[in-house]
């Protein structure tokens, strides 16, 4: 992973999402980019100049933001865009290429009962890049087990699995799959992608209405350090896709999340 982006919002908690960022940075060689998003229209006259303004804003913004954090030799940069969230998001990504993406749940600003905010919800659905939910007031630790869970087996290409392979390599995880039959499931689903058995442990296969409810079922027993979950019309979040926000009723658990995109490939 050479590239990790972490987008920062208003909320004061900021530099800890960075600063776990900065670990996960360190450990894999990453180099960094936190990325402000602002919406101005600049118009004819006195107003030609506000874009820029309001950009050198953002900027000295996101260097406050990395002034509270240790870097440890972590390469650093900033990146700003004016216009919408997913479309600065995916463009970055073609230019520089993301691996991954870091964010915390929610901003400080959203209801308690979200776990999902309109922010963090709009970049884990619309756009197609890896991501690394980390609640706040996570420390950075290597991930001992790793709990993936997927109504579908079925994977079209192996770069989806790159993000959970390198974790894998690096902490030295065990990956315990869990295989969740949901109604109207298809025999196809359950014929799991040979790349992602070579790095499992061990396979679980249950059945339940949504995912969700297996990965509860077996949660406490497995007591995972991360859930992986994969982002597809029919995976982890298919009915939750109509709008961005989640319910903590909906999902909720207390450890970081990896996303990773089954759309992209």
């Amino acid at each position: 992973m050479k590239n990790i982006l972490v987008p920062i919002g208003t909320s004061p908690d900021s530099h800890e999402t960075l600063q776990y960022a900065v670990h996960f940075a360190k450990d894999f060689g990453s180099r960094i980019y936190v990325m402000e998003v602002f919406s101005v229209t600049a118009m004819a006259g006195s107003l030609t100049n506000v874009e820029k303004k309001v950009a050198q804003s953002s900027k000295d913004h996101l260097r406050e933001v990395i002034e509270k954090v240790s870097a440890e030799g972590v390469d650093i940069k900033i990146a700003t865009y004016n216009g919408d969230l997913v479309d600065g998001l995916k463009e970055i990504n073609e230019e520089l290429g993301i691996d991954l993406i870091i964010i915390s749940p929610r901003s400080n600003d959203i209801k308690e009962e979200l776990y999902l905010g309109n922010t963090s919800g709009r970049i884990i659905k619309r756009t197609d890049i890896p991501t690394l939910i980390v609640p706040k007031g996570t420390r950075y630790q290597h991930f001992k087990t790793i709990l993936t869970a997927f109504a579908s087996g079925v994977l079209k290409k192996k770069k989806v699995l790159y993000p959970l392979k390198e974790i894998q390599a690096k902490h030295q995880s065990k990956v315990n799959l869990l295989l969740v039959k949901n109604p109207g499931y298809k025999e196809e689903d359950l014929q799991v992608n040979t790349a992602l058995m070579d790095i499992s442990s061990q396979m679980s296969i249950t059945e339940h209405a949504t995912t969700y409810l297996g990965v509860l079922e077996h949660f406490q027993k497995q007591q995972p350090d991360l859930l992986c979950v994969f982002r597809r019309k029919r995976g982890f979040f298919k009915s939750l896709w109509e709008k961005n926000t989640i319910l903590k009723s909906e999902f909720s658990v207390r450890i970081p999340v990896l996303v990773l995109s089954v759309k992209k490939y």
